[in-house]
């Protein structure tokens, strides 16, 4: 026998979003470490009696490959669970680097991300014919530096829809960013639609819609300060757009 590391995204909250891979790695586990309180704690509610259950939020990187390691020696699974889908902000690419140094075998179990159970939670389509195409994902700078170029300045200058992670909690600093243009090209106007859902999916999920000039205050009334998604750009709003060439009676093709 020899133990593995599953890496299990855990969707964004609502526990019916975990995937039927994601539920059977935790299921079959005996080791579980997850992601304090991004991840809903329903999520495990169905593990073995006697799994061993690690909250991250109180680990550091090296604490956590100490746990990997003695699992693995003694033959355990171990569940690596992480909110909504791992590649985006999960954190596994240096916990992945650990373990390859380590010969230990690991799989990575996608999930469903943030970005799009809030997107539900606005019934919005984030791609709409002829008003954008493109949804960047991105966060503001903060601790973690980032490229001049992958500032929301340089990047709202695109006028695609945008999805910022992390970025509730500097509300202002984010607003300002993504009206005052780069390099000479414009960034987003005044009164371009902005919505903030906190908690998307989770019972207590709570939606702010509003604009650019006014979405700041309306987060600070609501007391918005993380675990929140922003979304950026006019299909919150579309008014009327053209059909999409998917369903066109007259558009034939291979694809529908």
């Amino acid at each position: 026998m020899k133990g593995k590391v599953t890496f299990i995204g855990a969707g964004p909250g609502d526990p019916k979003l975990l995937t039927i891979s994601g539920y059977q790695a935790i299921k079959n586990a005996d080791i579980i470490i997850y992601a304090g309180s991004l991840v809903n704690p329903e999520v495990l509610n169905h593990r073995k009696k006697d799994a061993k259950v690690y909250n991250s939020a109180s680990l550091d990187l090296n604490e956590i490959i100490n746990i990997i390691e003695k699992g693995i020696a003694n033959n355990k699974e171990i569940a690596r669970v992480h909110t909504g889908d791992p590649s985006i902000y999960g954190a596994i690419g240096e916990q992945i680097r650990e373990l390859k140094e380590r010969d230990i075998e690991f799989e990575i179990i996608p999930g469903v991300s943030s970005v799009f159970g809030t997107a539900a939670a606005l019934e919005a389509e984030l791609t709409l014919p002829e008003i954008s195409q493109t949804v960047i994902i991105t966060r503001p700078e903060g601790r973690t530096p980032k490229p001049r170029e992958e500032s929301l300045a340089s990047l709202a200058t695109h006028q695609a829809t945008m999805c910022i992670f992390l970025g509730v909690g500097m509300i202002d600093k984010v607003v300002e960013e993504l009206k005052e243009g780069y390099n000479g090209k414009e960034g987003y106007n005044n009164e371009t639609p902005v919505a903030v859902v906190r908690k998307a999916t989770w019972e207590d999920q709570l939606i702010i819609k509003g604009t650019l000039s006014d979405i700041s205050d309306k987060v600070k009334k609501a007391n918005i300060n993380k675990t929140a998604m922003i979304i950026v750009g006019d299909i919150l709003n579309p008014g009327d757009f053209k059909a999409s060439k998917l369903y066109d009676p007259d558009f034939k093709h291979e694809y529908r």
